[in-house]
């Protein structure tokens, strides 16, 4: 091995985990569409929860969480939080295509960076996001045919996602790794009765069990294990950075395994968003990277 390619093997190995890991989580997604039919987004982001809260158990082993009268609260206001993201967005997959659906997800982290910010320049940020989210939302020339409702659970699925960042700052102060294994539990417990309502005893259908289990590991057990590899890696910027490039893997993968053409309005509107996040992250990315749940 050279010298040149001893140095750069410790910026690939991380750059090439958290790819995968983003491959991982759309590929997931994309297998999660495939259960709509059977159990409906309700029953879907039931089975998901459930099963990724089984693996996180066995590999976090929760029960040795440090739990306080201030830290449930908020452990439980992170798992509500990323119960409703989960659920939000796969209603919202039932008609608006995947990589849309991330974009306009994407709005919810980019708010609380902008929040947490005071720069001048964040305002072209801000402009470039309200620019891709004219673009999207129903009524513009490029979602003529996007369906509001669709659009509207997307953009909810966001609000949750900045909620949880929010409450899962405050709930991972002394657990760390371990808040996300109970998040996920609470998180299960909330979505539950929202699929056996709609899907009722389909949950129990013995047939898809392999394509839950599936969408649990693509979506939750591996990406979220090769992150917290890479995120020991590289730094919060660089990660941020690379992090919003997240819809553009939804649009692809969408386009592999689900057939969704995007016009060229649509493209221009998730790359302004994509921009505006890159540009927040390199302004106020923190020192220390925070883990964000695979959708």
């Amino acid at each position: 091995m050279t010298t040149s390619s001893r140095s750069l093997a410790p910026l690939l190995f991380p750059l090439g985990l958290l790819l995968i890991a983003m491959a991982s989580i759309q590929t997931g997604a994309s297998l999660a569409k495939s259960l709509f039919p059977a159990v409906g987004a309700q029953g879907t982001t039931t089975l998901r929860l459930i099963f990724a809260a089984i693996i996180m158990i066995l590999v976090l082993r929760p029960w040795r969480a440090r739990l306080t009268a201030q830290s449930i609260p908020a452990i439980i206001l992170y798992g509500v939080a990323l119960g409703g993201m989960n659920l939000l967005f796969y209603m919202s997959l039932r008609s608006v295509p995947l990589g849309i659906a991330v974009a306009l997800e994407l709005t919810g982290p980019l708010t609380v960076a902008l929040f947490a910010s005071r720069k001048l320049v964040d305002f072209l940020w801000i402009g470039l996001a309200i620019l891709g989210l004219l673009l999207l939302i129903p009524g513009s020339e490029s979602a003529a045919s996007l369906d509001p409702f669709g659009a509207a659970c997307a953009l909810g699925a966001g609000a949750c996602w900045a909620a949880y960042i929010v409450f899962g700052q405050k709930a991972g102060e002394h657990n760390g790794v371990q808040t996300a294994a109970l998040g996920v539990i609470v998180a299960a417990m909330f979505v539950a009765p929202f699929g056996i309502a709609h899907a009722g005893s389909a949950l129990l259908d013995i047939s898809l069990l392999p394509a839950a289990i599936g969408v649990a590991i693509l979506s939750t057990a591996l990406p979220y294990s090769l992150e917290m590899v890479a995120l020991t890696r590289m730094s919060a910027r660089t990660f941020g950075t690379l992090a919003s490039l997240e819809p553009v893997f939804a649009a692809l993968s969408g386009m592999v395994f689900l057939h969704e053409q995007l016009s060229l309005l649509q493209w221009l509107a998730i790359g302004a968003i994509i921009l505006a996040s890159i540009g927040v992250t390199l302004s106020t990315a923190p020192d220390q990277p925070k883990l964000v749940p695979a959708d």
